[in-house]
């Protein structure tokens, strides 16, 4: 073996056991079924509750393009929108800007703007077809 490589076929025990002056001696025994415990399961954390937007789709005065459209936000300054257009964008793999306080998401997206905007604490109300 070369000078700069560790061995890794098991090599030799430790030279000192930092357990092994513990013994069971003067514990207290374990508990009934100590070994089968049930982990804690604690209810899920209230969602933050920042308000409904609107998510819908537009084709208008876009050429015949579908872009899907997320306005109606409240209380949210341009840079948390522009994170969350860029959450999204890297989520759907297309492109999309913020544009007049609303955020604009290339095709047709509605599910998965959906999901990130309840994820960041936002109602999210599909509206329009």
């Amino acid at each position: 073996m070369s000078a700069g490589k560790v061995s890794t076929d098991g090599g030799q025990n430790l030279a000192q056991n930092p357990f092994g002056a513990l013994s069971g001696l003067g514990l207290p025994a374990a508990p009934k079924g100590a070994g089968n415990a049930t982990p804690v399961v604690r209810p899920p954390a209230p969602a933050k509750n920042r308000g409904r937007v609107d998510v819908r789709r537009e084709t208008g005065n876009r050429g015949g393009k579908t872009v899907t459209l997320v306005d109606g936000f409240t209380g949210i300054g341009l840079p948390e929108k522009e994170a969350l257009c860029k959450k999204m964008r890297s989520a759907c793999g297309c492109g999309g800007t913020v544009k007049d306080g609303a955020i604009e998401i290339q095709g047709d997206q509605r599910e998965m703007v959906a999901r990130i905007l309840t994820e960041a604490g936002f109602r999210a109300v599909m509206a329009g077809g």
